[in-house]
């Protein structure tokens, strides 16, 4: 029996996520990767799972994963980007704030992504037309709002714009203590927030295009109706890149005025 892109993707993310929510506390063990970043057993197993859902059901398609790499078709137009644990550091450390992310890439645009999170068994998904979180069989739409004025920010490197920008000097601007109260989650799972109407917005430097990390949470911001752009409030993936994804028009103006500010000083 077939199964839909939709289907698939929930389908996966969640295959993910119990295996990141199995092996929890298991083991401490550490495989070493560039920069000092590393993987846990769970990573590895985790996306081995996903990617052997991913193969059997779309066995033409290409796979890129945050551990194995791009595997299958070159040219193929239909790219699968897997993070199979955001967030390692907080699981190595036991700390549940991790994500699970699944995105299929078709041409230049994301069709379909999922963002689980292994700890309350909830998906946020998207197909392109609105964007949903699945508790317990059932679907709720995701509401962006602005109301809770907590914003994630990403302080983890890399830093291309530094020093012209720096995340954690947003931190410190008087303007945004006076407007904004902030979060540091450390993982993708504070982008699906922002859909969800539990982030006010999110910040991160970086240059993001393909990455299995926030493929999903840009699609899901998208299709929610935040405003997502770069640093400087310029289309996505242009120019001196990063990210700003807010639950409203509001709320990005006056984090882009505040970004600003750093180019000023």
């Amino acid at each position: 029996m077939s199964i839909n892109d939709r289907d698939l993707v929930i389908a996966a993310a969640r295959a993910g996520a119990a295996v990141v929510r199995t092996q929890y506390g298991a083991s401490s063990a550490r495989f070493e990767k560039d920069g000092g970043d590393f993987a846990t057993a769970a990573d590895i197993e985790a996306e081995k799972v996903i990617v052997d859902i991913l193969r059997a059901a779309r066995p033409g398609d290409a796979v890129v994963g945050e551990e194995s790499g791009r595997t299958g078709s070159g040219d193929a137009g239909r790219v699968w980007l897997v993070d199979p644990l955001c967030g390692t550091l907080n699981y190595a450390v036991r700390s549940m704030l991790v994500a699970v992310n699944v995105a299929l890439r078709t041409g230049r645009e994301v069709a379909v992504a999922a963002s689980a999170d292994p700890f309350t068994d909830e998906v946020f998904w998207t197909e392109g037309a609105g964007a949903w979180v699945r508790r317990d069989g059932v679907d709720e739409p995701l509401v962006p709002s602005g109301d809770s004025r907590l914003v994630d920010v990403n302080l983890d490197p890399p830093f291309p714009n530094a020093p012209g920008f720096r995340a954690v000097r947003l931190l410190a601007d008087a303007g945004f203590v006076e407007r904004f109260r902030p979060r540091v989650v450390s993982t993708t799972l504070a982008v699906a927030w922002v859909a969800a109407g539990r982030r006010a917005a999110y910040v991160t430097d970086g240059h993001l295009r393909d990455s299995v990390h926030f493929a999903s949470g840009i699609a899901l911001c998208r299709a929610a109706g935040c405003v997502v752009t770069g640093l400087q409030g310029q289309p996505l993936h242009t120019g001196a890149g990063g990210l700003v994804v807010a639950a409203d028009r509001e709320t990005h103006a006056a984090l882009l005025a505040l970004i600003g500010n750093q180019s000023a000083t």
